[in-house]
């Protein structure tokens, strides 16, 4: 098992906007997280993003930080695009299992005027809810491949 450290956790009300770190969310079984304008059945149930794709596109002059790019959990310490679909997350009490890797970005999304780039096309990271569970800034995880 290898882990890594949740660095933030966030959730919006609305589609189509940047997401607002929280103190903890709640994941729901079938559904992902609790409240989130993208919770719903399917396979793209949670959102997933390192730290470090983030400070990747800071880098690059994105003026982003943690939910900027609309993803419900942001991870320290794994490199989220390198597990297979499948993988399974262990964070606390709740279980994801990743199940897509990747998307197709919105045409013209601000972070892609911003610098004509975006990571989320390669490197975000979609999961369902395999177990219900709370998950906080601070937690550990873990997976295996």
């Amino acid at each position: 098992m290898k882990a890594f450290t949740v660095v933030s956790v966030n959730t919006s009300t609305e589609k189509g906007t940047a997401k607002d770190p929280v103190a903890s969310i709640r994941l729901q079984s079938g559904l992902g997280v609790a409240g989130d304008a993208h919770a719903g059945p399917g396979h793209r149930q949670v959102s997933i993003l390192a730290r470090e794709d983030i400070e990747l596109m800071k880098s690059r002059g994105a003026d982003v930080t943690y939910g900027s790019f609309a993803e419900n959990i942001t991870t320290e310490g794994v490199d989220l695009a390198a597990l297979p679909v499948g993988t399974q997350l262990i964070i606390g009490d709740s279980i994801l299992e990743i199940s897509q890797i990747g998307k197709q970005c919105h045409t013209g999304c601000a972070i892609m005027k911003q610098t004509g780039d975006c990571i989320m096309p390669k490197r975000g990271v979609f999961a369902t809810v395999v177990k219900e569970g709370e998950i906080r800034v601070g937690d550990t995880g873990t997976y295996h491949i």
